[in-house]
């Protein structure tokens, strides 16, 4: 558990459940009842990022939000393979132990190849997606300042000692919301507050797929190999269209991968789309999850 105030916790009025990954525990949110939607956070947000549409949702859908390993209420482990393949067996363990199926997957940066990643394993779950700013596919595309933080010893300084990283993302994320409250923002802060509680956030980024010789290149190579078969289902892509980081570029790549999709650009509205336009996002869902 992170050490923090609670001044975000109205916010966030949920109940927390750990699943044991051995041996390290992994905290997830299990909220409402009916058929799915599994929400999937990236870096270096989690589960708080989901809380509006939890609160929407929870009460005619059964709605399961994990904070990945290092991310969130979810064990900070400092000796851990924080790679992609690893947080998509965490997936798969928490899911099969939930026994989660026809799942709408709503995914967000790398909650994206994460949850594609799931859905290539187990297609025969996923019966809908809702993308927002993310990608499962490989690019060559970074923003330098990114780039600079996968630089050794630089990075970890910058993440680690500074946490340029989380207070850069809600420098650079927003658009419309850009004096968030001082809850909100404690919320995204709380569980990175120390030097060990944001190795996480520095290992995601050294694990961007920039060329062959990373772990997650051949992961993602293939999820993107195998996301022609979900091309039948029902998606909805809701792009925050001034994201610093997945640009214009990364939609059309979308559009490209899922001609049939019903697409969104959301105006004004940055990476951190869900916070920056939630009461633009809920109706579009609500309409998209009743067909």
């Amino acid at each position: 558990m992170v050490n923090n105030s609670d001044s975000f916790r109205t916010l966030y009025p949920f109940t927390s459940n750990y699943f044991d990954l051995k041996p390290f525990n992994l905290h997830y949110l299990d909220e409402g009842e009916g058929e799915v939607l599994l929400f999937l956070h990236g870096n270096p947000t989690w589960s708080f990022y989901y809380r509006s549409l939890i609160k929407n949702f929870k009460d005619r859908y059964r709605c399961v939000a994990p904070d990945h390993i290092g991310c969130g209420f979810s064990d900070k482990p400092q000796d851990y393979n924080y790679t992609l393949a690893t947080h998509i067996d965490n997936l798969e363990k928490l899911v099969d132990f939930l026994d989660l199926k026809n799942i709408s997957l709503v995914v967000h940066d790398w909650g994206g190849s994460i949850g594609m990643g799931l859905a290539v394993r187990k297609p025969e779950l996923i019966k809908r997606l809702v993308i927002f700013n993310t990608a499962s596919f490989l690019s060559s595309n970074i923003p330098l300042r990114i780039n600079l933080c996968r630089i050794p010893l630089l990075g970890t300084i910058a993440i680690q000692n500074l946490n340029l990283f989380v207070r850069g993302v809600l420098r650079f994320g927003l658009m419309r919301r850009k004096q968030l409250t001082k809850n909100i923002r404690d919320g995204y802060l709380a569980p990175y507050d120390s030097f060990e509680n944001r190795i996480a956030n520095l290992k995601f980024v050294q694990d961007i797929p920039m060329d062959a010789s990373m772990p997650s290149y051949s992961v993602v190579k293939d999820i993107e190999n195998n996301l022609k078969h979900f091309q039948g289902l029902p998606i909805l892509i809701l792009w925050g269209i001034e994201d610093f980081c997945f640009n214009i570029k990364f939609l059309n790549k979308w559009r490209e991968i899922f001609p049939l999709a019903e697409v969104h650009e959301i105006l004004n509205a940055g990476h951190l789309v869900v916070e920056d336009a939630t009461d633009e996002i809920i109706p579009l869902m609500e309409e998209f999850l009743k067909k």
